[in-house]
């Protein structure tokens, strides 16, 4: 279906870019660095060191640990 609506925290993925001008890329292995964090530790690094919103890091960390399992 190449009309598929992007649903879950993938659905964010544009605006993130948008937004912080980095590809989800970047911010995936910034992740890969922080597994030993808890789901809201790494939502709160992402917000307090690298300014992410609240709404677009949950996003990402959510995303992170589902894609590896966690």
């Amino acid at each position: 279906m190449p009309d598929a609506k992007v649903k879950g925290p993938a659905s964010y993925f544009p605006s993130i870019e948008k937004t912080y001008g980095q590809p989800i890329s970047h911010w995936l292995s910034l992740l890969d660095g922080m597994k030993d964090k808890k789901h809201m530790e790494a939502v709160a690094a992402l917000k307090s060191e690298h300014g992410l919103g609240h709404g677009h890091a949950n996003a990402l960390v959510a995303y992170h640990k589902a894609k590896n399992g966690a």
